[in-house]
């Protein structure tokens, strides 16, 4: 009986038949799978799409004509003008705080996308930023999110578990910002955005040892509670000063457990409709594999040794093993421990390397979603044995955010 990695390398290998290499393809498939999981998982609540972990208007595209998703959350404000601009989506929110004068000159001469993008903020110098850039009276009213910092802090603060975010962590910080935000002219408070990283688990240390997955594993749930705790009285204290559009939260790996938090209104997630590495680890969700990059080999320097060519596509995050590509077609190859990926070619060792020619593909995964799309131009896009489709990465758009 044929192994669905075999059949998947198939699969693959037939559709993008003839196909300049490197390349990269989606299974659709596995897509449309993750899709509906994701929103199953959500139990009603919209998603809404983040798009650092696509990277390509088509998929975008795809998502928000599906039932349970609705806008998008971007990486930069640049992103976000560009999506409206192109008709990709009429709600956008910017993850992250901006610096962007040249975007936001843009965006507050602009009626119409102000009033279809939503700013990040966490400190008042932001507003001052925007003010700096045009005065309220000479601008379009913008609409504003709070960020509020999710990590779990002991100790006195000098003990973290979860990424540094945000410098709004209790009620009384946050609503002391909703309100200057509220009394200042040329801006409109909206939403509150509180993602918990740390619980989703996609983005974890390398393989732990008992003890310390024990530990992280306590972590975790003290974190969960605190979360929890934090972002109701956030909210409740928000909601005295201004009422709110939409309260977000979640990501791929907790998806479950946010859509279970009632202040909750909407759920952010990307990664989990791609399925890199880094959500095999994932706590609640893990998705299928559905993006995978392809390398020829090109050398073969001894037995059980082949080379293909680059594939020094490394991760961002802590520098680390599990940030590495990982071979996952055919089987049984593994990269050499001394030399990792390349720049211009990676060395590939295992028994199943014998029985590859020159020219054969090698296909990857990437250890993130998004960070892919920014080594290629184009996904092809792949059903069965089909190549139904091609989609321009943002890439492929001559668009280069960060």
């Amino acid at each position: 009986m044929v192994s669905s990695r075999a059949d998947l390398r198939h699969r693959l290998n037939t559709a993008t038949a003839g196909a300049d290499v490197p390349l990269a393809a989606v299974d659709m498939d596995a897509w449309d799978a993750n899709a509906t999981d994701l929103v199953q998982r959500a139990h009603g609540k919209p998603i809404r799409v983040v798009t650092a972990a696509l990277r390509n208007r088509s998929l975008i595209r795809d998502l928000l004509g599906r039932d349970g998703y609705e806008g998008v959350l971007t990486f930069t404000l640049a992103e976000a003008i560009w999506l409206a601009g192109t008709g990709i989506c009429d709600d956008a929110v910017v993850a992250y705080p901006s610096a962007d004068r040249r975007a936001l000159a843009r965006l507050v001469g602009d009626e119409h996308l102000a009033g279809r993008i939503t700013l990040m903020v966490d400190d008042i110098a932001q507003l001052d930023l925007v003010d700096a850039v045009a005065a309220p009276e000479a601008r379009a009213e913008l609409r504003v999110c709070l960020d509020l910092d999710c990590s779990w802090q002991g100790l006195g603060g000098r003990l973290r578990f979860g990424p540094r975010r945000s410098s709004l962590r209790q009620p009384a910080d946050v609503a002391r910002l909703a309100r200057v935000v509220v009394s200042r002219p040329g801006f409109r408070l909206v939403g509150l955005q509180a993602y918990e990283a740390q619980l989703a688990d996609a983005h974890s240390q390398p393989r732990r040892g008992r003890l310390r997955t024990a530990v992280h594993r306590r972590l975790r749930e003290r974190s969960a509670r605190d979360v929890a705790r934090r972002r109701t009285a956030v909210v409740e204290a928000v909601r005295d000063v201004a009422e709110l559009e939409f309260v977000s939260g979640g990501g791929t790996g907790s998806i479950s457990r946010t859509a279970a938090d009632s202040p909750v209104t909407e759920l952010a997630a990307g990664s989990g409709l791609l399925g890199p590495v880094l959500t095999d680890t994932a706590a609640d969700f893990t998705p299928r594999p559905a993006a995978f990059f392809a390398l020829p080999v090109v050398r073969r320097p001894g037995p059980r040794v082949v080379t293909v060519a680059g594939g020094g596509y490394v991760a961002s995050g802590p520098a680390h093993g599990d940030r590495l590509p990982t071979p996952w077609l055919p089987e049984g190859l593994r990269l050499d421990r001394g030399e990792g990926v390349g720049q211009t070619q990676t060395p590939l060792i295992g028994a199943t390397a014998d029985s590859l020619a020159l020219g054969d593909l090698v296909w990857f995964r990437h250890a993130k979603a998004g960070e892919l799309a920014e080594r290629f131009d184009r996904y092809y896009l792949v059903r069965g044995e089909r190549l139904v489709d091609t989609a321009a990465t943002y890439r492929g758009d001559g668009k280069a955010f960060l």
